[in-house]
Order: C-alpha cells, then sequence, then structure tokens
C-alpha cells in the first residue's frame, strides 16, 4: 500500500499540489516512492540518475546530459558540451566556493543535479525530488511486513535550484518551485516570456532574454539592408517566443516583413524538413532565415537546405543556440557559409579548462555520467557493461581530455558558473544580514531559507563575473543584454570557422570589412521583395505587404515627393532631371536670330525702305502734277500707315516690357487705321463726286484736302480712343505665358515671355481697321465704274482686293495654330508677314507707278489745261469716249484736269 503524504509547512492537499503540477498533462506525475532503509545499516541510498554532493547548504542543478529519447523513450544519446561541461561547471564552481575564505566562510555547499534529458516533461517530473523537504509524509496507515512503521530516508532540502537550459524547461520548473517559493537561477534560458514577474516571480537568469537578442537580430537584418525575411521557430517556449518577439520588434520598428513564419514540430516527420525548404523557397526573395531552433533542429534543417541543393541560397540568421557551435556544421560547412549568429559575451574560463582537462574516471566518481561521457569522449567501452554496443576498443582509463579527444569549452559554462556564484553572493549577504558574527549557519538559516528574502538579496548581488564581466538582475530578473555577433567563414585555406565581426550592447556594432560570404566575396546579398525603386520612381505598396512594391515612374510634370508619392510641380516649374524636385520652367522670347524673326524683318526693313524712298520722292516733287493729283496730304497720312505697318514688326518682336506692350497697342492696329482711314477716305470721295455728278454739276461737299484730312483723322481717333480704354481698363504689363509651350515631355517645356494681350484683344485692336478695310472694299467696289484714268478707285480696288485675300489668309493661320507648341512663332511671324504684305500691296499698286513715271518718264509729268468740272463730269459719264481719249493723252491729264477744275488750292 502507498504511503499517504499530507502537508506540514503549507495548507495544500496532496491531491491540489499534483493538480497543479499536472495541469500541461492527461496523466499524474507520481511524486516520489517511499525509499526504505536497506538492512544493511552500511549501505549508502542510491543516486543512479542523479548527482548528489553533501553540504551544509544544498543547491538544485538542472542539465541536458542526455539528448530528448525517440519512440517514448524519456532519454537519449549523451551531450557531452551542453551536458557534461556544464554540470561539471556547476561543480566546479562549489567547489571554488567552499575553498574560497571570503565567501560563506565556514559553509559548505552542496548539491542535487538531476539530468532533464532536454525534455520539459521529463524535468518537472524529476524537479519534484526539490519540493520533497517541503511536504511532510504521513506514515500512520502504513506498515512494513513485520508490523513496525516505516522509516522514511529524509530527502534534502534544496533553497535554490540552478538551471535549466532549454526554456521549455525552465518554464515548467519555475510552476512548480515558485509555489514552494524557492528561488531559481537559469544559465541559457532565455524565452522573453520568463521575464513576466507576476508568472515567474522566483525565476532569474544570468543570460539576457530573447526580447534583447531578437532586437539585436533585427539590428543586424536592418544594417545588412534586408527588408524581406523568413522565420524559422523550434515548437515549444524558446523557439516560439523568441521569434514572436523579432516579429513584434518588426512590427514596432517597420521596414522589416515576415515573408513566412516556419515551425518545426516537437516530433518531426520524415520528410518535415524538406517540407519546410520547399516552403521557404515559395517566397524565394527572403533569402533571410531568422532561426530561434535547437542544435539538432538547426543541423537538419541545413542538411535539408544541403540535400535540396540549396547551398548558398539561404541567409542563415541564427540566435544563441546556434551560437558558435561545431555540432550543427560538421559536414555541413558550405551550406553553412556566410550564417551569422549572436551569443551572449562571455569568455572562455581558463580554471575551468585545467579542472576539465584533469578530470579522470579516478578523481571524478561523484559524477555518475562521466563514465558514459569516457566512453562518447574517447570512442572507446568500459568493461563488459559499457553503454556502448560494439567491436569497439577497449578503454583503458588513462586517456586524458584534450590529448587524446578534441576538447572545447561550451559556450554556457560561463553561465553556469555565474548562476552558482549569484546564488553563494545572496546566501552569503543572507548570511551577513541574519547571523552576522555567527560562524558557519546561526539557526535562523539552518531550520529554514526563506526564499521571498532570498530572492530580494538574489535580485540586489552585483559582482564580476567568471568572464570579468558584472553579474546583474533587473526588476525582472533578466541580466542586460551584451551579445558578440559571429559568422561562419570559410578561408581560402578552405578552413571554416566562426569569427567575431560585431557586438551588441544596447546598439550595434558591426565591423562590416570582417564580413564575408560565398568564397570570400566581400559585396551584401540581397534579402528583399523588392529592388530599390530608382529616382524619380514612387513605390507602389503591394496591399498587406508593406516591403513588397512596384516602382511607377513620375511622368509628365510630376515629381518624386516621397517615396511613395508623386505631386505635381507648380504651374510654373517642371520636374528636374531625376525628378527629385522642380525646377524653374526656362523663360524664352522671340530672338532676333530666330529664323522665325529673321524673315519678317527682312521683308519689314525691305518695306521701310521702300517706303521711305516713296516719301522722300514725293517730298522731292512735292509740287509736281503727278504728286498733286495724288493728293499730297492724304498720300503722306496713307505713307505713315504704310509705314508703321512695316515698323510694327519690330515691336512684336522685341523683348517684352512695358514700354514695348504699350507701344505694342497703340501701333499694333494704328497703322493699318492710318492707311485705310486715308483709302477710305479717297474711295468715299470718288464715289461721292461721280454720283454727285449724275445729279448735278455742282461739287460734293467736303471734298477738299482740309475736309479729307479732317475726315482721315476723325476715323482714326476712334482707334486711339479704343486703345485709351484699353490702357485704363487694362494697364498693359508682361506675362509669362506657361501653357503656351507645355508640351507632353516636360523638358521641352517653356514659358513665353510675352505681352498680356489675349486673342480678344488682338481682335478688338485688328478689328477697327479691318472695318475700315472692308468699308474702303465696298467703296472701291462701287467706284469699279470709273474709267482707270480717273483717279485712284482701279488702283484701289485692286490694293483692298488682294488684302482682303492676304487676311482671309492671315485668320485660318493665325488662330488654326493656337494649340501648337511653336504657336508664339508662328502668330507673330504670320501677323508682321500679314501687316507688311498689306503694306506693300497698298505701296506697289498706288505709288510705285507714280515714281516711276516722276523719275524715269518725267517727260509725262506735265501740267495740262484746265477744264470746267462739268465739263470733266460730262465726259467721265461718257466711259467709251474717256477710254479712247485717255488712249491719246499722257498718263494723268484727266486726273489733272480733275484736280486743277476744283476751286483754287482744292487740289495741293
Amino acid at each position: 500500500m502507498e504511503p499517504q503524504w499530507r502537508p506540514v509547512s503549507y495548507p495544500l492537499s496532496p491531491s491540489f499540489i499534483f493538480l497543479l503540477v499536472a495541469t500541461s498533462y492527461t496523466w499524474l506525475i507520481p511524486v516520489a516512492s517511499p525509499q526504505r532503509i536497506p538492512t544493511d545499516p552500511q549501505a549508502a541510498p542510491e543516486y543512479a540518475h542523479s548527482i548528489r554532493l553533501d553540504g551544509d547548504i544544498i543547491l538544485g542543478g538542472l542539465f541536458p546530459v542526455h539528448a530528448r529519447g525517440d519512440r517514448g523513450t524519456p532519454c537519449g544519446e549523451l551531450k557531452k558540451e551542453k551536458g557534461i561541461h556544464r554540470l561539471e561547471a556547476m561543480m566546479f564552481a562549489i567547489d571554488l566556493i567552499n575553498k574560497d575564505p571570503e565567501l560563506l566562510p565556514n559553509i559548505t555547499l552542496g548539491a542535487r543535479i538531476l539530468d532533464t534529458c532536454s525534455r520539459d516533461t521529463y524535468a518537472l517530473e524529476q524537479s519534484l525530488t526539490f519540493v520533497q523537504a517541503l511536504i511532510e509524509r504521513d506514515g500512520s496507515d502504513v506498515r512494513c511486513a513485520n508490523g513496525d512503521p516505516p522509516i522514511f530516508t529524509k530527502p534534502d532540502k534544496i533553497v535554490g535550484v540552478i538551471g535549466a537550459a532549454a526554456s521549455s524547461v525552465s518554464i515548467m520548473v519555475a510552476n512548480i518551485l515558485r509555489l514552494f517559493k524557492i528561488p531559481q537561477i537559469s544559465y541559457a534560458s532565455t524565452a522573453p516570456e520568463l521575464s513576466d514577474n507576476t508568472r515567474y516571480d522566483f525565476f532569474s537568469r544570468v543570460v539576457p532574454p530573447d526580447s534583447y537578442q531578437a532586437q539585436a537580430m533585427m539590428d543586424i537584418v536592418t544594417a545588412m539592408e534586408w527588408n524581406y525575411v523568413s522565420t524559422l521557430a523550434s515548437e515549444g517556449n524558446y523557439g516560439e517566443s523568441g521569434v514572436e518577439a523579432f516579429i513584434q520588434i518588426s512590427r514596432e520598428t517597420g521596414g522589416v516583413c515576415i515573408a513566412q513564419s516556419l515551425k518545426i514540430p516537437r516530433e518531426p516527420r520524415p520528410g518535415e524538413f524538406d517540407k519546410i525548404i520547399r516552403r521557404l523557397l515559395e517566397t524565394s526573395n527572403a533569402r533571410a532565415i531568422i532561426m530561434f531552433a535547437n542544435e539538432d533542429d538547426i543541423r537538419r534543417v541545413l542538411d535539408a537546405a544541403k540535400r535540396n541543393n540549396q547551398t548558398g541560397h539561404f541567409l542563415w540568421v541564427g540566435s544563441d543556440s546556434w551560437g558558435s557551435k561545431i555540432s550543427p556544421v560538421i559536414g555541413q560547412e558550405r551550406v553553412a557559409e556566410g550564417a551569422i549568429t549572436i551569443l551572449p559575451k562571455r569568455a572562455s574560463v581558463d580554471a575551468f579548462d585545467r579542472y576539465f582537462r584533469s578530470r579522470s574516471l579516478s578523481n571524478n566518481r561523484r559524477n555518475v555520467w562521466f563514465a558514459e561521457f569516457w566512453e562518447e569522449n574517447f570512442n572507446c567501452k568500459l568493461g563488459m557493461h559499457g553503454k556502448r554496443p560494439g567491436s569497439l576498443k577497449k578503454c583503458t582509463g588513462l586517456e586524458k581530455v584534450g590529448r587524446d579527444s578534441s576538447y572545447e569549452q561550451e559556450g554556457k559554462v560561463q553561465f553556469v558558473m555565474d548562476a552558482v556564484y549569484a546564488m553563494a553572493h545572496a546566501l552569503h549577504r543572507m548570511h551577513r544580514e541574519l547571523c552576522y558574527g555567527y560562524p558557519g549557519l546561526c539557526p535562523r538559516m539552518a531550520n529554514n531559507i526563506d526564499g521571498k528574502e532570498l530572492l530580494n538579496h538574489i535580485r540586489a548581488v552585483n559582482f564580476n563575473g567568471s568572464a570579468g564581466t558584472p553579474v546583474v538582475f533587473n526588476e525582472n530578473g533578466d541580466a542586460p543584454g551584451r551579445y558578440d555577433i559571429f559568422q561562419y567563414q570559410i578561408t581560402n585555406r578552405s578552413t571554416a570557422e566562426y569569427r567575431v565581426i560585431g557586438s551588441w550592447t544596447n546598439k550595434l556594432h558591426l565591423k562590416v570589412e570582417a564580413m564575408r560570404w560565398r568564397m570570400g566575396d566581400p559585396s551584401f546579398p540581397a534579402s528583399v521583395c523588392s529592388l530599390p525603386c530608382r529616382t524619380g520612381e514612387r513605390k507602389k505598396v503591394v496591399k498587406g505587404v508593406p516591403c513588397c512594391w512596384h516602382c511607377e515612374r513620375c511622368e509628365g510634370y510630376h515629381f518624386q515627393a516621397s517615396e511613395f508619392t508623386c505631386e505635381l510641380c507648380p504651374y510654373e516649374k517642371r520636374p528636374d532631371a531625376n525628378r527629385t524636385g522642380c525646377t524653374p520652367i526656362p523663360i524664352i522670347k522671340l530672338e532676333w536670330h530666330s529664323p522665325w524673326a529673321i524673315v519678317p524683318v527682312f521683308i519689314a526693313m525691305l518695306g521701310i525702305i521702300a517706303t521711305s524712298f516713296v516719301i522722300v520722292t514725293f517730298v522731292r516733287y512735292n509740287d509736281t502734277p503727278i504728286v498733286r493729283a495724288s493728293g499730297r496730304e492724304m498720300s503722306y497720312v496713307l505713307l505713315t500707315g504704310i509705314f508703321l505697318c512695316y515698323a510694327i514688326t519690330f515691336l512684336m518682336i522685341a523683348t517684352p516690357d512695358v514700354g514695348v506692350c504699350s507701344l505694342r497697342r497703340i501701333f499694333l492696329g494704328l497703322g493699318m487705321c492710318f492707311s485705310y482711314a486715308a483709302l477710305l477716305t479717297k474711295t468715299n470721295r470718288i464715289h461721292r463726286i461721280f454720283e454727285q455728278g449724275k445729279k448735278s454739276v455742282t461739287a460734293p461737299r467736303f471734298i477738299s484736302p482740309a475736309s479729307q484730312l479732317v475726315i482721315t483723322f476723325s476715323l482714326i481717333s476712334v482707334q486711339l480712343l479704343g486703345v485709351f480704354v484699353w490702357f485704363a481698363v487694362d494697364p498693359p504689363h508682361t506675362v509669362v505665358d506657361y501653357g503656351e509651350q507645355r508640351t507632353q515631355d516636360p523638358m521641352a517645356a517653356r514659358g513665353v515671355l510675352k505681352c498680356d494681350i489675349s486673342d480678344l484683344s488682338l481682335i478688338c485692336s485688328l478689328g477697327y481697321s479691318i472695318l475700315l478695310m472692308v468699308t474702303c472694299t465696298v467703296y472701291a467696289i462701287k467706284t469699279r465704274g470709273v474709267p482707270e484714268t480717273f483717279n485712284e478707285a482701279k488702283p484701289i480696288g485692286f490694293t483692298m482686293y488682294t488684302t482682303c485675300i492676304i487676311w482671309l489668309a492671315f485668320i485660318p493661320i493665325f488662330f488654326g495654330t493656337s494649340q501648337s507648341a511653336e504657336r508664339m512663332y508662328i502668330q507673330t511671324t504670320t501677323l508682321t508677314i500679314s501687316l507688311s504684305l498689306s503694306a506693300s500691296v497698298s505701296l506697289g499698286m498706288l505709288y510705285m507707278p507714280k515714281v516711276y513715271i516722276i523719275l524715269f518718264h518725267p517727260e509725262q509729268n506735265v501740267p495740262k489745261r484746265k477744264r470746267s468740272f462739268k465739263a470733266i463730269v460730262t465726259a467721265a459719264t461718257m466711259s467709251g469716249k474717256l477710254t479712247q481719249k485717255g488712249g491719246d493723252r499722257p498718263n494723268g491729264e484727266v486726273k489733272t484736269e480733275l484736280c486743277e477744275s476744283m476751286e483754287t488750292n482744292t487740289c495741293g
């Protein structure tokens, strides 16, 4: 019959305690079975699966001496470094403390060290050994075979626990230890979850939590300019918590996206790792793989990558579980090349090296697993009962660690020793407070060490650890984050090794020049979803994946305002060459050397020269019959208008400013107005004369030169009045028209400097002159029946017909090119040439024949006898006779007669 236990120190029933322990399992775990005193009183109790060191104060120890077993067996193969090295480090630290006269003087530390077999459930079962002393067994209902009451072995009272290694094991054990207020210091558990002081209040650790490690790994990824990575975690608290911390940091900081987040099952099925590699290849751009995985899983992942011909594709970033270990990369050096790993900053403890190299089968009998280590380390067999099967060589016992086998101190040895020393320093502080001046343990500590009080002393320790770095704890029991950054490199001699390439102490310090990738390539490999956009391109982010985007060029007049947006440049600006900003659009005007200006200027200059020649000729021969018959005053007005029509070309091409714009407004329509007002007055005079002659012999009114000038200038004054009103309503000024040459290609865009004269204003300015021209044409048509030898009716008619044709051609050219990029050039050239052609037609048809007669046929430029107005009009009505008569007379005779028949001074 099993003995019944009852609690003494805590008001908890045994069933309730077991229920707390077994909350994660479907079976109850037996705490222990009563161990009877052997019949031989000299025999010692057996601890076949644990190490026991006697002492005044007993510390517990949890180490992964063996790997996880397969197919239901709790334990697997021996772990030489992570198991044996670490537990020997604990015993070595206890030896040093017991020899130290300054630390815990007259007090001996002991230990009870258990094997967790790298399995949390098994570790929980083993750790119940630590709480047995706190539960008193009730043997009243139990009797031995002879009827005597049972005698129980008194279990060791554990005041604190060193361990465990795996975070999942530490979490499981911490849940039971906190119930009994037993402080725990881990040397390797880094899961962020253990920083929760409300759930794991009796847990501390001398290694930094993965939240620091995750931040360091994120800083590495950022420094490498990788923004698209995948994560890979071993199932359990360590892997899952580490990846969760990394993902959380990536969300908070931004800039790094997680392509995939995969998990390695605790019990992977065959082909599971090949499947993981294939899934990682689904997002092949995410070459960087963030790994929070145990040593065995790392090795199998690398092997699967090698098997799938992915050597050199993946960029491994390993956590401290990879660190600088050799075992995961043995035989897989090429596929692991370039891997960046992280490890809490540590140093090799030389004293431990000397201690461990001196261990042998004869001087290390306290380690119950040392014989198994010996067989594994030297690849030999100890006698008939050795644990290694097969026909191996027999161990001599004279082998030496480091001489007959390779030896390298395991990375966590320093932290194991620091954890033991932290517990010792806390006990020393507690002893000094409770037992001051008392040699050895005083009753207050010997009977019961309060776990809560000890925890407070643990959190308050501050000393230099075995590597010379300070050992301190924050309010959550975490150590500060100090990491070394390693890279696995293959040198030119094809030797592979881990090289330190940086460190992290709240900030990353990376030696970029020390990094090497495949075959010594120093260039950074990429792990990005999308390549950076070129300047002038914006990122169009893929929905839900902020690190993936399509690059879209900022088109037209848009520039790259930010990484993600294009904005339209101000109207007067255009994008610069790389489209990262805006520059002012170049301002142009019609230059004198432009072909568009050379042609009209050449025509205008010829016209001005010709006009000036005609004026000089007329002035020189001012009193000759030809000049007088032409109506001298009106001729000068008309020649002035012709001159202005040519001269306006220079104002239209000149650089616009307020003065030029003012002159353009005045003279643009004024030259035509002068010309057509004079011609209109002339044709109207001829029409009235011959219409009046048909009715009576009395001369019509207002046909004298003075009257003609008054009429002409009255017509001109209307144009000037309109211009002055325009000045008042809209004062002249210059504008830069950016729309006229706003081409699809911004580089070809130009701003046109011009006067603020719209097309409507131009039409209004020329409209009055065109009205005069049309009216004059109408009179020219009415006087078409006048014999050609009478005055200038016919030449004026031809002039007006030709002018109308010119301006009818001008209108579609001018307004039809309003949308052209060459609008300014075409319209200015068209307008100036049209004005020059109109002036040339008037000059050529009305005055060149006269100049020709004056200069080359002066014999025809003579006065004739005067005839009466009645006789001339009568003769004019007899067109046939006039035609015949005109053929027999010198040119100009009839015109002279018409003029000279008027009153004196009628023709000048």
